[in-house]
């Protein structure tokens, strides 16, 4: 969250991050009015109370000097300014809750350097990275989710019957592809100075309201024994969205030493989101699902280090698509598109060959969102609490919190099943993986179970 001085003293600043950002539902007027009088109403007290505790000191005085009518006067005035002091703290209470909410809405200013725009077509490609020297691909890729169905590697019917619309089985050698991607990206990102957590899933609403998921997306959440039209505590439980939510909050309301810093944490979680949006061949498969594998890198650091972190961190997750030899490129969020709590971000796509879309690459084929490498420079922490020491004699202040994914894995899995796709329908295991998968060079498929096979002529 934002800090009320700056509110106070950049309120355009505040008021033009809202509008480069489209948020159009945030009435920061009525914010500025609420804090306004709130400091008018602390001021108040603080006038109501050197008043009464004059007046209280002079009460003894005069009855030891024989004015019990003044005495008795002040007694009075002392009673009456206990009263006003007691409403005036009342309504200040009821002020700085309703701040403090309000405060909540705010989202985080976006960085001078972020190119300013409405939506992501306004986002910005940076570079491309892999495509000077492509694999030799069929002449027509088949789409992930008709390839896994046909190797049985992926089964959406029976995921959609145990769960719902938004889950699938991966099964057999698309199982061990998950799992290899998991391990394989942790080891990734050991070699470079990470420390691995497994944190809880469930993570608690103060948790979600620490990284910025709450109170503005609590209908994407799967909550814990309750519905999302209900009024959560601080205490109710949720599915993790994204490790970032556990590891954050991991140090949450504490101090940091200078010696600490930087923290570089990994975790891998499945995740839970009900990604309410349009259906169609954008979301078909597994590109858009309600539980997915990821591996998140959650950073804590020095604020005068965390742009130099930034790029770093951007580095640490490319790493992983070098290894694996598939071709990505980089985009830079603008303002429209950058999200309620970031600063500064970029998004790494994979490219799937398997359907073209409009905005896909010259080759064909499409972009898909990889991982998403975000600076949050102080939002999070002053919701979380999170603080160092620089000096043992010196007063805390807030750290910098930088997070992204290493990556998320069905994504890299659609990719992987269509850029490394042959002409008889396998799929060639990228170098990097095969140690993880026993040797296994090549995922050939599986035989279909059951008499729905026989029907769909999958089996004799």
């Amino acid at each position: 969250m934002i800090s009320r001085q700056f509110l106070r003293e950049n309120p355009e600043t505040v008021r033009e991050a809202l509008r480069n950002k489209g948020m159009d539902d945030v009435d920061l007027d009525h914010v500025l009015e609420v804090d306004d009088e709130w400091r008018s109403l602390k001021q108040r007290g603080d006038e109501l109370r050197h008043e009464r505790n004059e007046t209280s000191s002079k009460i003894g005085d005069l009855k030891a000097e024989g004015k019990d009518e003044e005495a008795q006067e002040a007694i009075e005035r002392s009673q009456e300014l206990k009263a006003e002091l007691a409403d005036v703290e009342d309504r200040a209470d009821e002020l700085e809750a309703e701040l403090e909410e309000r405060l909540l809405e705010l989202p985080q200013i976006p960085h001078e350097d972020v190119p300013v725009g409405e939506d992501e077509s306004d986002n910005v490609e940076r570079r491309r990275e892999g495509f000077e020297d492509l694999r030799e691909l069929p002449d027509e890729v088949v789409p992930h989710y008709d390839l896994g169905e046909e190797l049985d590697v992926l089964d959406f019917e029976r995921g959609a019957k145990v769960a719902g619309g938004g889950f699938y089985f991966a099964k057999g050698d698309g199982a061990r592809l998950e799992h290899a991607l998991v391990q394989f990206m942790m080891d990734v990102h050991r070699e470079q100075g990470y420390t691995d957590l497994f944190p809880p899933i469930p993570v608690n609403s103060r948790s979600m309201e620490g990284t910025g998921q709450f109170p503005k997306f609590t209908d994407d959440a799967y909550r814990l024994g309750g519905s999302n039209e209900e009024a959560y505590d601080d205490d109710d439980l949720w599915l993790c969205p994204t490790a970032e939510v556990p590891v954050t909050n991991m140090y949450r309301d504490e101090i940091l030493l200078d010696d600490d810093l930087p923290v570089k944490h990994q975790a891998y979680t499945p995740n839970f989101r009900r990604e309410a949006g349009e259906h169609g061949t954008e979301t078909r498969g597994i590109v858009r699902v309600h539980q997915f594998n990821k591996v998140e890198m959650v950073n804590f650091v020095r604020p005068e280090e965390s742009y130099d972190r930034f790029d770093e961190l951007l580095d640490d997750a490319e790493e992983v698509l070098r290894r694996l030899e598939l071709p990505y490129r980089i985009l830079e969020m603008c303002t429209g598109d950058l999200g309620f709590t970031q600063a500064k971000k970029y998004d790494i796509e994979v490219w799937a060959p398997g359907d073209d879309m409009e905005d896909g690459p010259e080759e064909g084929g499409r972009w898909l969102e990889v991982s998403s490498v975000s600076n949050f420079e102080d939002f999070q922490a002053r919701r979380a609490g999170l603080r160092y020491r620089p000096e043992r004699h010196e007063s805390a202040e807030y750290l910098h919190t930088l997070n992204g994914s290493g990556l998320a894995v069905p994504r890299v899995v659609v990719a992987i099943l269509e850029y490394y796709q042959n002409d008889d329908g396998t799929v060639t295991v990228p170098e990097a993986l095969r140690p993880y998968m026993g040797g296994l060079e090549v995922i050939e498929g599986h035989e279909h179970v059951g008499e729905s096979a026989v029907g769909a002529g999958r089996k004799d």
